[in-house]
């Protein structure tokens, strides 16, 4: 694993990185950018995985604590999603360690096929399930959104790409209707299911710190200026750009495996 950085490849790193946090802060998809620049680095894709994740993690945590004041949300909801995404983010870091390089190698292309998907359609997702929460005269039981939320969360520690829009899915069935608050609860559940998976990684030592950091400053940068500027972005145009990069690589990863 290369440990020394390149001035070029630090460069490259930090901008992807301050790209990826104002992306995730606006609309999501930065994974999209930040964890192929790593192994186009030199890395390995399942420590890339986990050093991506591990600087995304700081960024998130920038963009929630510029949502803070949309956090209302009921206590007893809050801490048992927080609770199960904390859960389900261990497991699904445990099972990427224990799952071998060259079957997440093989795994990489429809993972990253999958998240560009959910992407695309999130828009036509998200009406479909504000229209299903509003014309449903009651909640489906709490069970039901744990269940989700766990299972959402230990793909989240597994790979993590699209994480945001699959727990927005979750989160419409709450009955929240402001989506600031909407979204900052989904960055702060983000925090706790990649806050939690960096611990298994840093135990088993695959998070290359140099290369964690570095991102970690751009992507916070990043995040915390779009979340307080995101009006001035044009929603479409951003996601029109993720888009065409998740298919982008995708392909690439396709072509390449």
């Amino acid at each position: 694993m290369p440990q020394d950085l390149t001035i070029f490849h630090s460069l490259l790193l930090f901008t992807t990185a301050f790209i990826a946090g104002a992306l995730n802060a606006v609309a999501g998809g930065g994974s999209f950018i930040t964890f192929p620049t790593l192994i186009f680095t030199g890395v390995s894709p399942i420590t890339a995985n986990a050093t991506n994740n591990t600087a995304l993690w700081i960024a998130a945590m920038a963009s929630a604590g510029a949502y803070r004041h949309n956090l209302q949300i009921p206590r007893k909801q809050l801490l048992i999603l927080c609770v199960t995404s904390l859960i389900g983010g261990v497991i699904g870091s445990i099972i990427l360690l224990f799952t071998s390089a060259d079957v997440f190698k093989k795994l990489l292309p429809y993972l990253l096929l999958s998240a560009t998907l959910i992407f695309t359609f999130s828009d036509l997702l998200k009406k479909w399930l504000q229209f299903q929460s509003q014309n449903s005269s009651e909640s489906p039981p709490l069970l039901i959104l744990i269940i989700a939320q766990l299972a959402i969360s230990i793909y989240g520690g597994f790979f993590g790409a699209g994480l945001g829009i699959l727990m927005l899915a979750t989160l419409s069935f709450l009955g929240i209707k402001n989506i600031h608050t909407m979204n900052a609860f989904k960055s702060f559940l983000g925090s706790c299911v990649n806050g939690i998976a960096i611990f298994p990684f840093m135990f088993a030592g695959v998070i290359l710190w140099h290369q964690a950091i570095l991102m970690a400053v751009g992507g916070s940068l990043g995040g915390y200026l779009c979340a307080h500027y995101a009006r001035r972005l044009e929603p479409r145009l951003v996601r029109i750009f993720v888009i065409v990069v998740g298919y982008s690589m995708t392909t690439y990863f396709f072509i390449r495996g």
